[in-house]
């Protein structure tokens, strides 16, 4: 078992002997089960029982080791501080998956041209932050193949700081606009990502969409304004790219 600190995720420079540590961790079923329910969607323990139908003392036990091993990380909700979601790790996924194609030679993923045609909403409380975050970076990473949009319960204007923060990796939101989620009320998405606690309960279902996904992603606007705001929404603006890449890899 990986011993329980955060150094021991897995970086590409991690050997080899550590990624074929987590790859025999991985081969048990029923962590192999877990993973793939918390791959599309972070998770309540209560949903992952539903889910996996497994009694809650041995999901919590496999979380336990997920954890220690660094694949999942959890993430208290917002909206009720007595719950925890649970989520992949996909920076330490995706750094096992590349040691491992490295030692055996796989080959990389498929370019955008070959993504299917796809509509996503992205949506959270404020549309300020997280929500166009993500919708930025899913229009950039797809090349523009995908139709995105992005809505909030409760919207409020773009925070200059995602606007900031974006603009430093080359993409520009500048030009999105905060809108309400009844706007998007004709549209039929192919899937929707709730990216804050609140936002996932107070849109509970959308009916007309084919799948509904569940990012447990902090608000970088409640982080008091200065130095560590600006690195909040720069550490969300990283963790939203590789969520991205991740949902893109699932369209395939």
């Amino acid at each position: 078992m990986m011993k329980d600190t955060t150094s021991d995720s897995f970086t590409p420079d991690d050997n080899a002997g550590q990624a074929l540590e987590a790859l025999r961790l991985l081969t048990d079923e029923t962590r192999w089960r877990m993973l793939r329910a918390l791959r599309t969607s972070d998770r309540l323990v209560g949903e992952l029982v539903e889910q996996t139908g497994l009694a809650q003392n041995l999901v919590s036990y496999h979380l336990g080791v997920l954890r220690q091993a660094g694949l999942v990380q959890v993430h208290r909700s917002d909206a009720d501080g007595r719950a925890t979601y649970y989520g992949v790790d996909l920076a330490a996924l995706t750094a096992l998956y590349r040691r491992l194609g490295a030692d055996l030679a796989l080959p990389g993923s498929r370019p955008p041209g070959e993504l299917p045609a796809s509509t996503v909403v992205f949506l959270c409380r404020a549309n300020s932050a997280r929500s166009q975050i993500a919708e930025g970076w899913l229009r950039s990473l797809s090349g523009g193949r995908l139709t995105v949009r992005s809505a909030g319960t409760q919207p409020a204007r773009l925070h200059p700081l995602a606007e900031q923060v974006m603009m430093e990796v080359g993409i520009d939101i500048g030009h999105h606009q905060s809108k309400h989620v009844d706007v998007l009320a004709r549209l039929t998405p192919d899937i929707v990502v709730t990216v804050c606690d609140i936002a996932r309960e107070e849109c509970a279902v959308w009916h007309q969409a084919g799948k509904q996904l569940h990012w447990s992603i902090p608000d970088p606007a409640a982080v008091p304004a200065g130095d560590m705001q600006l690195a909040a929404f720069r550490s969300v603006r990283d963790s939203l790219r590789l969520r991205v890449e991740g949902l893109l890899a699932l369209l395939y």
